[in-house]
């Protein structure tokens, strides 16, 4: 969608004049010494295709239309056998960085809270070399507090340099590594650990003292706890039986062990190597048994998608690495050369919460190649971008309007545009280090007007992937010359996608002029199943006649002529009204949750009513300044709890939805403002910022009464 501009029409009619002759002028060398002809080229050829001709038959990409893919490097088909072909490759190159902490301080806001801020360092790197190392000291100390291979050991702890290393020593001595969201709350945490009877977790010490002290006596079997960043120190209450040990004592363990006459249990592909509990978006965490061959598959598809993949590359790590997309894509950057430098989303950037004004952060230090990220996280971006854009000069403001413009069109033909770039744009792209060349967004729908804002101001492909922790992670993602938006793309190398009818919804795999219905994805990625939970696995997974294993996702997707794939609903969030209409729940989120006013919105629609209802999260700054509009005074809390404001918000939605074509029963007819942000560590949103429906279901429920009456 264009931006508007307020441009004198005489003037805008010469300056699409001077663009014009700009355009004509630059097109022969662009022509020429431009590389961009070969990606037009492709970006029109067909990407998938059927195996066969009948309706429901599978996709599969046509780099692997034949057989599908199954290892990047021949002979290795475990995870510890990937990572030592990396170290032998890549020895002495660096692998993972960490900042140093310089200083930290305590900074008081004008609401009395009080905020710690940091100044942090250069990046010290540890190479392939090193990170072996300390990997197999630290299998090995394990081993010596007793750890035993197929057992499960269990790691709570933020995405950092441990993390892996501590990953990389379970995967080498086959230990089953469960994996847990750093913010999930304690009763899922004790389900977790309790579920899997571990006897040893790897945290953190704020971990321990913030999350692990309160709920450690609920998990009777638990022995060691292994603190990753030093000791902390130890509290009264602390259960007898339970010994907290540093990773670098276990690790000198490791180094004095005698391992010479012990025969190491490795691996073996059908192994499990995770055991990976999801962030609970709809109930109770399942843990997904992900053998090492599932993962492997699943690295293999994702680089394939990846042009010119290796050395050069650095990868900024914030994700959890608990998380599916996190995890797999630092295992392909490990797996191909690349830096893989580590932050948070607290200190990503300049602005970010803990970094010290004046004082820089990751993204402007580490200057990534390759940046992973959420909806949400491009969600901000966009619209704190835009806002700044409202506040520029009116000059500034339509320059930046007439080049972005400029540049979507641009880009609709397959053509970039360095001038712009360069001049308009550069300033923008320093947000994230300025040498961003690739951008991949998963773990829940990024908007056409998100992706596309991404593309045109950070200068790069943002790429669409689609997969679950059930598929490894791996489903399909866009190609990098694919600029168009709303799309996954086509099916990846190491698997077949087809469709299966799901009559209750009215999707066919027979429609035209797109075949439609529920994504079933096929091939070595899809995993074992759910941890000490057979019938939902026989729910969610099945096998076929060719003994290929097929995984049920609920999404409902289409497929379109060059083979790419659009999710296009989901089961689980349509609800049939009392007037007997359907109403995708994300389908009205996602028409309404880029406005300005919205920070986060989450639809809702009962059977026994006609109509539906929302829960908004309003942007503070946009709602006081509709409220100041009106005439309406108050605290926060007395803004987003006014029934008037309630209605000047609806307004504004109502527009919206019309612009955005929904139909007139799934427009919000009644909504509540809430006035606290949903994070997961509030428990309505999981880490990648998904919405858990049932809780919030539960949390609104005397709204929900009020609003239906």
């Amino acid at each position: 969608m264009k931006l508007k501009h307020n441009i004198n029409p005489v003037l805008l009619q010469f300056i699409n004049f001077i663009i014009l002759v700009y355009s004509f002028v630059t097109y022969i060398p662009w022509y020429i010494f431009s590389g961009s002809r070969q990606a037009i080229a492709k970006a029109k050829q067909v990407k998938a295709k059927p195996v066969n001709n009948r309706p429901g038959g599978a996709y599969r990409s046509v780099n692997s239309l034949h057989c599908l893919a199954s290892v990047l490097y021949p002979g290795c088909d475990t995870l510890d056998k990937v990572f030592k072909y990396a170290k032998t490759k890549f020895k002495d190159k660096k692998l993972l960085g960490t900042r140093e902490i310089l200083k930290e301080e305590d900074e008081i806001q004008p609401s009395g809270k009080v905020f710690k801020k940091v100044i942090l360092g250069k990046y010290t790197w540890l190479s392939y070399e090193d990170v072996y190392i300390k990997a197999v000291n630290f299998g090995n100390g394990l081993a010596v507090l007793g750890q035993q291979p197929k057992t499960n050991i269990a790691i709570f702890c933020e995405t950092r340099a441990e993390w892996m290393i501590a990953a990389q020593a379970c995967f080498m001595c086959n230990y089953q590594l469960v994996t847990l969201y750093a913010t999930l709350g304690g009763p899922a945490i004790v389900h977790g650990l309790n579920e899997t009877e571990v006897t040893t977790i790897i945290t953190s010490k704020e971990l321990m003292q913030t999350k692990l002290k309160e709920i450690v006596s609920q998990v009777p079997l638990l022995r060691h706890i292994i603190t990753v960043d030093g000791k902390p120190t130890t509290w009264s209450e602390f259960p007898k039986g339970v010994i907290v040990h540093t990773m670098a004592s276990v690790q000198a363990m490791g180094a004095k062990a005698d391992t010479g006459n012990k025969q190491q249990a490795r691996p073996v592909p059908s192994d499990i190597a995770v055991i990976m509990y999801t962030s609970g978006s709809t109930g109770v965490p399942k843990g997904v048994m992900i053998s090492h061959c599932n993962i492997i598959a699943g690295i293999t598809g994702m680089a394939e998608r990846i042009p010119n993949l290796g050395e050069k590359d650095i990868y900024i790590g914030y994700l959890p690495l608990a998380h599916v997309l996190e995890l797999s894509a630092e295992l392909v950057c490990l797996s191909h050369g690349c830096r893989i430098g580590y932050s948070s989303p607290q200190t990503l950037a300049d602005q970010s919460s803990k970094i010290k004004k004046g004082s820089k952060g990751d993204v402007t230090t580490l200057k990534p190649t390759l940046m992973a990220a959420v909806p949400e996280i491009m969600d901000r971006i966009y619209k704190n971008v835009m806002n700044k854009v409202n506040e520029m000069t009116s000059f500034q403001r339509n320059l930046f309007i007439l080049a972005y413009n400029y540049k979507m069109e641009q880009i609709s033909k397959g053509y970039t545009t360095p001038l712009c770039d360069s001049l308009i744009f550069r300033k923008v792209r320093m947000l994230l280090g300025g040498k961003i060349r690739i951008l991949l967004c998963g773990g829940a729908p990024l908007s056409a007007a998100t992706q596309r804002f991404m593309n045109i101001c950070f200068c790069c492909p943002v790429g669409q992937g689609y997969g679950l922790t059930e598929s490894a992670g791996a489903g399909t993602i866009t190609e990098v010359w694919d600029y168009t938006t709303g799309r996954v793309g086509a099916p990846l190398v190491c698997c077949e996608i087809k469709l299966m009818n799901w009559e209750e919804g009215g999707y066919y795999n027979t429609d035209k002029p797109y075949p439609r219905g529920e994504i079933l994805i096929g091939g070595q990625n899809v995993t074992v199943g759910y941890y000490k939970n057979e019938v939902r696995t026989k729910k969610d997974f099945t096998v076929d006649e060719n003994g290929q294993r097929w995984l049920h996702t609920g999404d409902i997707g289409e497929f379109h002529q060059d083979g790419c794939l659009k999710i296009i609903d989901r089961k689980k969030d349509l609800v049939k009204l009392q007037a007997g209409e359907y109403v995708s729940l994300g389908k009205v989120e996602a028409a309404l949750k880029n406005l300005p006013l919205v920070d986060n919105i989450c639809a809702y629609a009962s059977s026994f009513h006609s109509y539906v209802i929302g829960f908004v999260v309003p942007n503070q700054k946009e709602l006081a300044e509709l409220a100041r509009k009106k005439g309406f005074k108050g605290t926060w809390e007395e803004i987003c709890n006014s029934p008037e404001m309630e209605k000047e918000v609806l307004k504004v939605l109502a527009e919206a939805a019309m612009a955005a074509n929904l139909e007139k029963f799934e427009i919000p007819v009644k909504i509540r403002l809430s006035p606290d942000p949903w994070t997961p560590e509030t428990g309505l949103v999981t880490d990648a910022f998904k919405l858990k429906r049932k809780e919030l279901t539960a949390y609104y429920q005397m709204d929900i009464d009020r609003m239906y009456g």
